[in-house]
This record gives structure tokens, C-alpha cells and sequence, in this order.
């Protein structure tokens, strides 16, 4: 598999559930959600600000994409968890399997981000980004089509320890028209 079609396999509408062990609070976190990802246009003026932003040749990227999401968590009751953001991948010209993920926003930390991200012989996307403070390790795969699967860890920032893992299950919603 490569970028291209990890994303083409990604786009729509997903219902997500996902467990996390924060270790820092010893608290275990539930959280369900709707995860919507979209395919933009390489001429979409946020793919060439971004691109621009990175000093990245905006022709250098492929499926550029946005993604939305919205949930409730089990921590904060009261919370509506909410975002997005625009992804733009860019490839590694002598290994097309390797690349970075330019992020509007990071996983970690709500700033800006680039991750480096390989896929491996399974199909797996495996991304990791650096914060400022704290890193990001995730692996995201799909079951079957319409089953994807994410684990991700966020590391300290000198990525000896981990404080936060969790595991998410996201189902895709069908038109069943």
C-alpha cells in the first residue's frame, strides 16, 4: 500500500471508540466519536498555505486531506472534544513508502506539526511526530475495509517515558442507500 491509497482506504465517515490509560493521572478514558476525513484539492488554498508554511513545493504533496472530529469522553462528562485539521502528505522521493505529514494541527500538542510517517509491508501507517514537549507515536491499519484500527502512545518529550496509551476501534458508516 501506499500514501495514496491509505488515504483513498481513510476517506469518509467513521465511528470511533477508543481507551486510553493516562499514567500521569492514573485515570482510564473513554472516548466515542465521529471522525469525518475528506479528500481536498491540491490547489485548495489551505493545502498551499500550509505547504508554504513548511517551505514544502505544494507539487511535492499528494492526497492532501482534511479531517474533522467530534466526541464525548467519560473524563469530562461536559466536554465536547472537537476539531481539525488539514493533512498534507509528502513523500520521500527515493522511497515513495516514507514521507512526512504536514498537520495544521498535532495529536500532542494543538500546534502546529510535521510527522515522519512509513507504511509497512502489512499495509500499517506508522506515523511519529516530535513536540516541543512530548512526542507521538502512531500505527493505524486496517482490519477490513471498513475496520480500522490505531494505537498511539504519547512519549515526555525526551521519549523515555509514555503517559498517555490508548487503542481505538473506528468503523466506517455505510450509505446503505
Amino acid at each position: 500500500m501506499n500514501i495514496d491509497e491509505f488515504v483513498e482506504s481513510s476517506l469518509g465517515t467513521w465511528r470511533s471508540q477508543r481507551s486510553a490509560h493516562h499514567m500521569a493521572f492514573h485515570h482510564f478514558e473513554e472516548v466515542t466519536s465521529e471522525i469525518e476525513i475528506s479528500l481536498l484539492e491540491h490547489g485548495d488554498e489551505r493545502v498551499i498555505k500550509l505547504c508554504k508554511t513548511n517551505k514544502v513545493d505544494p507539487h511535492l504533496a499528494t492526497s492532501p486531506f482534511f479531517m474533522k472530529w467530534e466526541g464525548e469522553s467519560d473524563w469530562d462528562e461536559d466536554e465536547v472534544l472537537a476539531g481539525s485539521t488539514v493533512l498534507v502528505p509528502v513523500p520521500d522521493l527515493d522511497n515513495p513508502s516514507k514521507g512526512r505529514l504536514l498537520r495544521e494541527q498535532g495529536y500532542a500538542e494543538t500546534v502546529p506539526a510535521i510527522g515522519y510517517y512509513h507504511l509497512i509491508e502489512d499495509g500499517s501507517f506508522v506515523l511519529t511526530t516530535q513536540y516541543e514537549r512530548a512526542s507521538a507515536e502512531e500505527k493505524i491499519w486496517f482490519a477490513t475495509p471498513n475496520l480500522r484500527l490505531r494505537v498511539s502512545l504519547i512519549k515526555t518529550g525526551d521519549g523515555k517515558g509514555v503517559t498517555t496509551a490508548s487503542f481505538s476501534s473506528e468503523i466506517r458508516a455505510l450509505n446503505l442507500d
